[in-house]
């Protein structure tokens, strides 16, 4: 694909993996997501990916109820992409994890390609005390965990989700994922443009290296030539680094709390917008330009943001 000229910047704001006792700075009441999601794109954030958190004592939450409480806050203050998850869980059915996106009907939705080991069990290992009773038994257990998503949900995902009008970005954990991405598109489950999440270093999936990137963006060349367009996501200390790399391949990056509570080695970010800010001054500095929330929605074919349900 030629080089593009602007870079997407994604913040993924809270996730489902890090608990309030790894960083202060993780949000999970609906006005510290809300907070932090708006903070993000003043910093030029153009797509927030966003999950729920129990505003009680921060455990992961599919509930719409709790999407609700901070979702239209967030539109009435910005025209960022507002894009939900439909992983959110490592414990629910597909059907239970897409109800947010059918209830709310956001411009983008996230979307794994395929089953896999999902562990993040060593983290629980480097703290003496837990803030909440659910987070050491939560993280120790990840090493049981299979995040599922068959062919048979991807498909009962897409198809619910069809009338919405919803994009997807499609999370690729490992090359088989970009192969199970074409066979989708083959029968007709999702039209191009695609917009395609390499992740690297999540336990379970590829690993953070730069050889594993060219090889997975050499691989979606191959099987989508000019149908996707593509981002990076490097988990804990691969974030900065690989998002530099995929900016200066033509890619779009992601950064947030959820995939690194860390703003440089050894250093507790502050916020989901300081991660932002310091890739978006890597971006510019390597001479690239940031997209607009409205650059990004023509870039990756959106309904726009007046056809969403909040």
């Amino acid at each position: 694909m030629a080089r593009q000229q602007k870079t997407i910047i994604t913040c993924a704001i809270t996730g489902a993996i890090h608990t309030p006792t790894m960083s202060d700075a993780l949000p999970y009441t609906a006005d510290d997501i809300a907070t932090q999601a708006l903070d993000a794109a003043e910093a030029g954030a153009s797509v927030l990916h966003l999950h729920a958190r129990n505003p009680e004592n921060g455990a992961v939450s599919i509930n719409p109820v709790d999407f609700a409480a901070f979702l239209p806050r967030i539109k009435q203050a910005t025209d960022a992409v507002v894009n939900i998850s439909t992983g959110g869980s490592l414990k629910n059915t597909i059907e239970k994890r897409i109800a947010p996106a059918l209830r709310f009907s956001p411009e983008m939705c996230s979307m794994n390609m395929g089953s896999m080991n999902f562990s993040f069990h060593p983290l629980a290992r480097r703290f003496d005390a837990f803030k909440f009773d659910w987070e050491k038994e939560y993280i120790e257990n990840s090493d049981t965990y299979i995040f599922r998503n068959t062919f048979a949900d991807i498909e009962n995902a897409a198809t619910q989700l069809a009338p919405h009008g919803i994009k997807f970005e499609h999370e690729c954990y490992d090359v088989g994922h970009l192969y199970n991405l074409k066979f989708c598109m083959d029968i007709g489950l999702f039209k191009a443009p695609i917009f395609i999440q390499f992740i690297f270093g999540i336990l379970g999936g590829i690993g953070p290296e730069i050889d594993n990137l060219i090889f997975m963006k050499r691989t979606a060349d191959r099987l989508f030539g000019e149908d996707y367009r593509w981002s990076v996501l490097g988990a804990g200390g691969a974030q900065m680094g690989l998002a530099t790399t995929a900016s200066q391949m033509g890619g779009n990056v992601r950064v947030g709390l959820e995939d690194s509570l860390f703003i440089s080695r050894g250093k507790l970010a502050e916020s989901n917008a300081q991660q932002v800010a310091k890739i978006r001054r890597i971006v510019e500095d390597l001479g690239c330009e940031v997209a607009t929330p409205d650059e990004a929605r023509e870039m990756l074919d959106l309904k726009g943001g007046d056809r969403v349900g909040f």
